[in-house]
């Protein structure tokens, strides 16, 4: 139902969407490539950007293309297979970017509070093990989701968005549905609560830190923290709707609801190649440097 509403701008969303992902595929793969590259760029805090840039890749590839391509040739419908495959790539990307962002507080806060055995804390293979315990739990997590939403029988045809997601599926089911939603409340409830807790007294603690150094490592722990902590927020409060839209009494929200909270989570993801990857100093010059040697 997403897509039939954004039917009458068809050409002018399928063109502001096509220029995003380029730009995005752009910038991301230019991340991973330069941090891959340079040897000085082989540090925790590079390893977890790039792995921001991988899931943004992933998740965003999930979503554009075949939004473009259903918007251009008017197809509103979906095969239920490919519409689980969907729903298990929309929904293990956004899990992965929420683990990622709490390991990236988590490397700040042990940087700053700990500088002289910060090396031993948090090693570039500690690092590594750390995002692949991230996507082997995100990814296991959602093959138990979208198993149990297809063992469920629908009684509905229409998905209230512009993407399949298991929890519309759900919403549409007849039957006993108490499994399928107890398991996905608890999971998605405790990466929520436990990520959050983390995020907030990594960052908290950052800031007492640096306020009790100095002025300057106070006002530049503002200028950079800030940035990551508005960010987050936003990009929770997307999740925060998506996940419990429907458990809310989401179906009551209009077509055009869903469709903009949905396109603004989209957005605050996007964003993560310029807030994450663009603003951090030594990213930036090793990326203008590698432009330059082009050029010439």
């Amino acid at each position: 139902m997403g897509l039939v509403e954004m039917s009458n701008m068809k050409y002018l969303f399928s063109l502001v969407i096509g220029v995003v992902y380029v730009t995005v595929m752009v910038l991301c793969f230019t991340i991973v490539m330069v941090t891959y590259v340079e040897e000085t760029l082989h540090e925790p805090m590079y390893i977890f950007i790039s792995n921001l840039m991988v899931s943004g890749i992933y998740g965003d590839t999930a979503i554009m293309p075949k939004l473009i391509i259903d918007l251009l040739t008017g197809c509103y419908t979906v095969p239920y297979t490919k519409c689980l495959a969907q729903s298990f790539f929309i929904q293990s990307y956004p899990c992965v970017e929420i683990f990622t962002f709490t390991a990236m507080a988590y490397d700040r806060y042990l940087a700053v509070e700990h500088p002289l055995r910060y090396p031993m804390l948090m090693t570039n293979r500690k690092a590594r093990n750390i995002l692949l315990e991230i996507w082997v739990y995100v990814l296991s997590g959602l093959c138990v989701v979208v198993i149990l939403a297809s063992r469920q029988t629908l009684c509905g045809v229409m998905i209230n968005s512009i993407i399949c997601d298991t929890i519309s599926l759900t919403s549409m089911a007849c039957g006993d549905t108490t499994l399928s939603l107890a398991f996905g409340f608890t999971w998605t409830s405790i990466m929520i609560v436990s990520c959050v807790l983390v995020v907030m007294y990594s960052y908290l603690r950052t800031f007492i830190v640096c306020l009790q150094i100095s002025e300057e490592a106070y006002q530049k722990a503002i200028h950079t923290l800030v940035t990551h902590i508005i960010a987050f927020t936003a990009f929770m409060i997307s999740i925060l709707f998506f996940v419990f839209r429907y458990r809310l009494k989401g179906q009551l929200l209009s077509v055009v609801s869903n469709n903009v909270m949905l396109l603004l989570g989209a957005l605050s993801s996007t964003l993560n190649p310029v807030i994450y990857g663009i603003r951090t100093e030594a990213l930036r010059t090793k990326i203008l440097q590698k432009l330059h040697c082009k050029k010439n």
